[in-house]
């Protein structure tokens, strides 16, 4: 908690949409191809967001895309072999704390770095949200309800 507000790990619409995307994929898995058009409504999604987001997916080698009458959109891989860390990578980036910052932009090989008394903290959190990210599958993600939490 920083002063009287609650701190919180923010995720970029960008990854929790493209979580989503990802997830109603893998609860399709098997049953052919699935239009973003289908995944926006049931989501309740911008589809012209979805479209930028599947590129990324398809450029990580996450999705195949089918063009045409009954195209749309299906996992490259089963839902069991695509963890959460592949999909927060293929949209975020790597998965890395921004430890320096100046004027709102990250420092790149800060003077303080090797010396940093609280660097050690900033690594420890990359490699627990990392491990986190990477011990759930979408398979496990496609069975959560509501009512379920995935437990860390």
């Amino acid at each position: 908690m920083l002063g009287n507000s609650p701190a919180a790990f923010h995720v970029s619409t960008r990854g929790e949409y493209g979580m989503r995307l990802m997830v109603d994929l893998a609860k399709h898995w098997g049953q052919g191809t699935v239009s973003l058009h289908a995944v926006a409504e049931r989501e309740d999604l911008p589809e012209a967001y979805l479209e930028q987001l599947v590129a990324a997916l398809r450029k990580a080698g996450l999705v195949n895309g089918k063009r045409g009458a009954g195209g749309g959109y299906v996992l490259a891989r089963e839902p069991r072999e695509i963890t959460a860390g592949d999909v927060v990578r293929a949209l975020e980036g790597p998965i890395e704390p921004q430890i320096c910052t100046a004027e709102g932009e990250a420092i790149l090989n800060c003077v303080r770095e090797p010396d940093c008394g609280t660097r050690a903290v900033w690594l420890k959190l990359q490699d627990s949200i990392a491990k986190a990210l990477d011990g759930m599958t979408l398979a496990e993600l496609a069975k959560t309800t509501t009512r379920e939490r995935v437990h860390v």
